[in-house]
């Protein structure tokens, strides 16, 4: 089996090393850590005690097949074993070298009555740290057969995560053994695709996904912002044009169109924003979508989409109720979004039209939260995030438009691969 596969040095040490009660692969993304912790479970799987269950333990079924069983199930990786790796789409069980494996998915707090009574003699951990730690503990419980194992792979996050300060950091006083991997420990990819991938990431994730460490978010949110390079005067003509909208009552409400330029950049075109502390009028949701359509008749264009805050149920009501095109809940992925606003402007893709004065004024200030990186989360401030919060609604939701656009990484800028 190990023969088919062109395995680093660290992945064959890993495999040969996990012997420990918990056994733990972190790093960056694509970085082999997987395949060599599968590896490792299909081994421990063979060797398993008759007595205990076997498990593999996820964020979500859907997961689990994608990340354990399909890779598990391709003998282009484990040759003729994945034949003996057997499951139906949808089932709570799979068959691996003749053992019934369970499959459980622990999204939130109440996934751990999912193990009570239950013993198990092996579990394979699949993306540790997103995990709830309460799951983590009643599983590690319920692993009391003699020579009992735990298997556990996870990108890094923040270094106070309970992962890092209760496992990683006590390895020494633990019956735990762990290995680190850097996206260049993965011997089967090429440069280019290296130099792709690192080229999605920038900052905080570029500093996790690309170089596996535990880090944690601070400072301002977007490092990379630099008005003498992301703001211009003059703007090309666009081909195409999606609407951001933040809704608020209290607060601000913010529309930013995005555009598509002829020279394949992205600009936040225009804004339009109401802040009704600063002109002390609040506005009802028919008087918003009102004043946005004159806005937009103004500008002359209708954009292909309008990307609204999920939250305001009502308002996106309100515009399709008035006739406006093609209303769409915003991809609201907090975190992911700021990772496509910070990768378009740090490529040098996105532009920001001087005109838009809040969203100027956001950007700079738009920071990480200090008390929340203490409790190891990743939170920006929710403060004066309106126009910007607008700005990620149409960004992100309509990555997949525009994320062939990030312009390649020069050689110099390709990072040299570590020696196998």
């Amino acid at each position: 089996m190990l023969d088919s596969l062109p395995l680093s040095r660290k992945q064959l040490q890993s495999i040969a090393q996990a012997t420990a009660r918990i056994c733990l692969w972190h790093g960056a993304v694509r970085s082999g850590k997987t395949v060599a912790s599968l590896l490792a479970f299909l081994l421990a799987v063979a060797e398993a005690p008759a007595s205990g269950l076997i498990v593999i333990c996820g964020r979500s079924l859907q997961t689990i097949e994608r990340n354990c069983l399909e890779p598990l199930q391709d003998e282009a990786l484990f040759g003729p074993v994945a034949r003996q790796v057997r499951h139906t789409r949808g089932a709570t069980t799979a068959v691996i070298l003749g053992r019934t494996v369970h499959l459980i998915g622990a999204a939130d707090a109440r996934a751990e009555g999912r193990l009570r009574g239950l013993t198990a003699c092996l579990a394979y951990v699949d993306e540790a740290t997103l995990l709830p730690e309460g799951f983590w503990t009643q599983l590690l419980a319920r692993l009391s057969v003699p020579g009992a194992r735990l298997l556990a792979t996870t990108n890094p996050d923040g270094p106070r995560h309970w992962l890092k300060t209760g496992y990683l950091d006590r390895e020494a006083e633990l019956d735990l053994k762990s290995w680190h991997f850097r996206l260049d420990d993965n011997p089967s990819l090429s440069r280019a695709y290296v130099a792709s991938l690192a080229a999605e990431y920038v900052g905080l994730w570029k500093r996790r996904m690309i170089d596996g460490a535990w880090c944690v978010a601070e400072g301002a949110v977007y490092d990379m912002w630099d008005e003498r390079q992301h703001v211009v005067d003059t703007l090309p003509a666009m081909r195409r044009l999606w609407l951001g909208i933040d809704y608020g009552t209290t607060n601000a409400t913010s529309a930013v169109l995005l555009g598509l330029g002829d020279d394949d950049r992205l600009y936040a075109v225009a804004e339009w924003r109401h802040d009704s502390r600063q002109t002390r009028r609040q506005m009802t949701d028919a008087q918003y979508s009102a004043a946005i359509r004159r806005w937009l008749a103004e500008q002359q264009v209708e954009p292909e989409w309008t990307f609204v805050d999920p939250s305001a149920a009502s308002f996106s009501t309100q515009l399709w109720t008035d006739g406006h095109p093609s209303i769409a809940r915003a991809r609201n992925e907090v975190l992911d979004g700021i990772r496509s606003v910070s990768t378009a402007f740090d490529s040098g893709l996105l532009r920001v039209h001087s005109s838009c004065s809040g969203l100027l004024s956001e950007l700079p200030g738009y920071a990480w939260d200090p008390a929340a990186s203490d409790r190891g989360e990743d939170r920006p401030i929710k403060r004066d995030d309106h126009s910007a919060d607008a700005l990620r609604y149409a960004v992100h939701s309509t990555a997949h438009e525009w994320r062939h656009l990030i312009p390649a990484p020069t050689d110099e800028e390709v990072t040299p691969r570590a020696a196998a």
